[in-house]
């Protein structure tokens, strides 16, 4: 944390603005409060699943032959043949 104090708690570390806060509810100090702007990412939850290396430069140079990341084109084949298994 900077040397500059929390705006509310006027704390000086992490300790002091946790200490602050677990003896304060926000409804306490609610008219002390800005608005605030932020953006949220959602990105899908990432798995890994090992795959043998020979397989792995196979799908790297096809990947990169069809203008695609090789994740991106693992996701297009698993998509499909899930879709095959439905029917």
């Amino acid at each position: 944390m900077k040397k500059s104090r929390s705006s509310i708690s006027k704390a000086t570390s992490y300790q002091e603005m946790g200490e602050y806060w677990d003896r304060k509810d926000l409804d306490e100090i609610w008219d002390q409060t800005e608005p605030a702007e932020f953006s949220v990412s959602l990105q899908s939850e990432a798995n890994y699943y090992p795959i043998d290396s020979a397989l792995s430069e196979k799908i790297r140079a096809l990947a990169k032959r069809h203008g695609v990341s090789p994740q991106t084109l693992l996701n297009l084949w698993v998509q499909e043949r899930l879709r095959e298994e439905k029917t």
